[in-house]
């Protein structure tokens, strides 16, 4: 990589849709130091990680210092949160620097979370604790080893000055997020709002060429564009609930046009399999709970139709309907989408073998990871480790007895069925630490996170559930 003024970012987003952003620059970073780096990834776009490193590179990612080709701008959108619309939301505390594409043609934005105040911050100083941003590069590069689509990090920087918030003052620290795009529902529903169908139809058009440019020469393009999102966000939620990933704030502003995962403020893994599941301090209703987290992905996607309607059809009514059938194809899509995955990970393809489970499991309420896991044991014959995991063993083992009998496969079990997940207690326990100064049980927990399927010897602490004197597990959303 060149001097990092000299990286060549390009800036379609601003170039083409006007009007769905600010232009805005960074807060000062007194004495910038990397935390974190991913080095891997930085290879991946093209960066060289000991150039982050310098301070030609920490003045990019702190937004402080951008290259001549970047366009640091706070990008707008709306949403509803906790059901709620928001007109007016925003980057509040973000800038997109600009895009970065690969060598392959591939389209990445870099994003400053934590990088100060803009005009869309609604009453906080824009500025981010290095808590929440260590959390996020931790959870969103274990949901990219697991397989998941995910926005990644990048790099996490400290700011040199402290930020105060409700546990006191913290490092402040600014978090370089990359995705596939920074376009979501939000985006949609502001630009719907502001009744300039010209610049909705652009929106529209940039989405299909940057994620889904095969739909171009459909008939109606804009239809097609709704039923692939769909699609996406089906497949996408599914693998949240196959690996027992609880959201915690699935607003439409955290709704990915591209089907990546996105904002990693309240969220948790399951420990016990319970749909009631809440682990967010400001969810009091359970909204976002993970038994609820399909049915509010339909319930966000179906403001996405409301906002693309003038696109689909001039006459309402037809627009209407022509929503209404793409949305009905949600549950479809979920539910393959889920019984193709838990079947993969029992081992076998005996669809009517999907029902009992599901109860079970609502019943039970086994250790969500532990459980899978374990039954690749019960595969290879020894069901003494799953049969622990449940309050009523004679309740699990008339299921077992089918289960077996359908000849489960145990090494494709492994495959996808992690050992290693970000558990709750140790990621609290690790960021507790690097708050305090001490990196090392952060860089243990992305070591072994990095490699979720293969099960270690040595490494038993970080696949076990917290124990009964871990009070209960809480989040925040870090701001």
């Amino acid at each position: 990589m060149t001097a990092a003024t000299e990286i060549a970012f390009e800036n379609t987003f601003v170039r083409d849709l006007e009007g769905l952003y600010l232009p805005w620059e960074a807060a000062p970073a007194p004495d910038p130091q990397a935390v974190l780096v991913n080095d891997a990834l930085a290879a991946d776009l093209g960066l060289d990680p000991v150039e982050l490193r310098t301070p030609a590179g920490l003045g990019l990612l702190t937004g402080t210092a951008p290259p001549e080709s970047a366009t640091t701008v706070a990008q707008a959108y709306a949403g509803h949160q906790f059901g709620n619309y928001s007109p007016r939301l925003g980057d509040g505390r973000a800038l997109l620097v600009g895009e970065l594409v690969g060598a392959d043609g591939t389209r990445r934005d870099l994003h400053l979370k934590g990088s100060g105040r803009t005009p869309f911050a609604r009453g906080g100083d824009g500025k981010a604790p290095l808590g929440p941003m260590l959390r996020e590069y931790v959870i969103s590069e274990a949901m990219h080893a697991l397989g998941v689509p995910t926005t990644r990090s990048l790099a996490v920087v400290t700011t040199g000055e402290p930020v105060l918030r409700e546990q006191g003052p913290e490092p402040g620290a600014v978090l370089a997020r990359i995705a596939a795009s920074h376009l979501r529902v939000g985006t949609f529903q502001l630009t719907a709002a502001l009744g300039k169908p010209e610049l909705l139809r652009r929106l529209a058009d940039y989405a299909i060429a940057r994620h889904y440019p095969e739909l171009a020469d459909e008939e109606n393009p804009y239809l097609a564009l709704y039923r692939a999102v769909i699609a996406a966000q089906a497949r996408l939620v599914a693998q949240w609930m196959r690996l027992g990933f609880v959201h915690g704030v699935m607003n439409t502003d955290n709704v990915t046009i591209s089907g990546e995962t996105i904002d990693y403020g309240p969220c948790a893994f399951l420990d016990a399999h319970d749909p009631a599941t809440v682990y967010s301090s400001i969810d009091e209703g359970g909204r976002y709970a993970y038994g609820n987290q399909p049915g509010v992905a339909q319930w966000n996607l179906a403001r996405f139709g409301e906002a693309l309607l003038p696109l689909f059809d001039d006459d309402s009514d037809t627009a209407i309907g022509l929503a209404t059938e793409a949305l009905q194809g949600f549950a479809d899509a979920y539910l393959a989408a889920r019984d193709e995955g838990y079947l993969a990970k029992i081992g076998v393809g005996t669809p009517e073998l999907l029902e009992d489970l599901y109860r079970l499991l609502d019943e039970q309420k086994p250790d969500h990871t532990l459980f899978f896991r374990r039954l690749s044991d019960a595969a290879r014959g020894d069901t003494g480790p799953v049969r622990s995991l449940v309050t009523d063993p004679t309740a699990l083992d008339a299921w077992l007895g089918s289960w077996r009998a359908a000849g489960p496969d145990a090494d494709a079990m492994d495959r996808v069925n992690p050992i290693y997940i970000p558990r709750n207690h140790l990621v609290d326990e690790a960021l507790r630490a690097a708050v305090r100064g001490d990196l090392e049980p952060v860089q243990w927990l992305l070591q072994v996170l990095s490699h979720p399927y293969d099960e270690r010897e040595g490494y038993e602490r970080f696949a076990e559930p917290a124990g009964p004197d871990v009070p209960r597990f809480v989040t925040f959303c870090g701001t």
